[in-house]
């Protein structure tokens, strides 16, 4: 069991995308695959994944190339099993230039509270270090720190 499970309510839909916010936010691709069901689909953005140990290679390989990866998600809508997000995430390649995604996640869980399906669409913004916003200490975001809405993203 991965709670909150559903059916959700506001308060559980919002639990469950603080924690995986949090999850993602650790940056470690073992951990973070345990809350997807064993055989869970993604598609991100022209990528099609199934299965945790794919879920693991893809994410490994992400936060090797999205350095200093910081991410916010805000509820969207819910339903019984469903949950869609709206997300933005900050980091910087290799080179040091940086970038900011916006994305849009559309989820279903099983009944266990596993994501059963992962659908993302994201789409890359460079920007100046002047313009990064999202500047807490690497991991969780902290309580008292801004969300989307806050920063008007």
């Amino acid at each position: 069991m991965r709670p909150p499970l559903p059916p959700f309510t506001h308060e559980t839909a919002t639990q469950k995308v603080r924690l995986a916010e949090d999850g993602w936010n650790g940056r470690d691709p073992e951990k973070v695959a345990l809350a997807y069901s064993e055989n869970s689909a993604w598609r991100n953005r022209d990528l099609f994944i199934t299965g945790r140990a794919e879920i693991v290679r893809f994410l490994t390989a992400k936060w090797r190339r999205e350095l200093n990866y910081r991410l916010i998600k805000e509820l969207f809508a819910f339903s019984e099993n469903r949950i869609a997000v709206r997300y933005a995430y900050e980091f910087h390649d290799r080179t040091g230039q940086w970038y900011r995604a916006y994305g849009n996640e559309n989820w279903v869980f099983d009944d266990t509270g596993l994501m059963s399906q992962r659908f993302a669409s994201i789409n890359n913004l460079p920007i100046g270090n002047s313009e990064r916003k999202f500047h807490w200490k690497l991991g969780r975001r902290p309580d008292d720190h801004a969300g989307l809405s806050d920063f008007g993203l």
